[in-house]
């Protein structure tokens, strides 16, 4: 189960629990099963910050490949060049053309990091979100519970 499915089984326990007659809304549940609860959630918690993780670690591979393929457009750019510079009469033209090829290849590396940074960006920020959220709800099920304990 995931931390969702687990934080609204505890809610579903507080909300079914039965009320204590004037106790000001306190009610009892059955801690044994809310530990149980409590304890998965913890154990999830780890599998969530390593999905995270794995997303920090995928931006960094997709940046090196990124840039990887970018030096190797630049290097054929550049191997293209040294072809076209060879032979006298079109030295000017191979020149401009091996400029352009490297002036496009580095844009287009620009680019690509840009569009893998993004991404990157987005799919972190949606984690951390989702991260903050579970947090929020765990801090909130854990004050909810020790007001019970306190109370019951």
């Amino acid at each position: 189960m995931n931390i969702d499915e687990l934080l609204n089984m505890m809610e579903e326990m507080l909300e079914e629990a039965t009320g204590l007659p004037f106790a000001g809304g306190k009610r009892v549940v059955d801690a044994d099963r809310m530990q149980d609860i409590i304890d998965e959630v913890r154990l999830n918690l780890p599998t969530e910050i390593r999905q995270a993780k794995a997303i920090v670690n995928d931006r960094a591979e997709i940046v090196a490949d990124a840039k990887r393929e970018a030096e190797a457009i630049v290097k054929k750019a550049e191997d293209r060049a040294r072809v076209l510079v060879s032979e006298q009469e079109v030295v000017k033209a191979a020149q401009q053309r091996a400029a352009e090829i490297v002036s496009s290849a580095q844009t287009q590396a620009r680019t690509m990091r840009t569009t893998v940074t993004d991404y990157c960006e987005n799919m972190l920020r949606t984690t951390e979100e989702q991260l903050a959220r579970s947090a929020a709800e765990v801090k909130t099920v854990r004050a909810n519970l020790r007001q019970s304990a306190k109370n019951g």
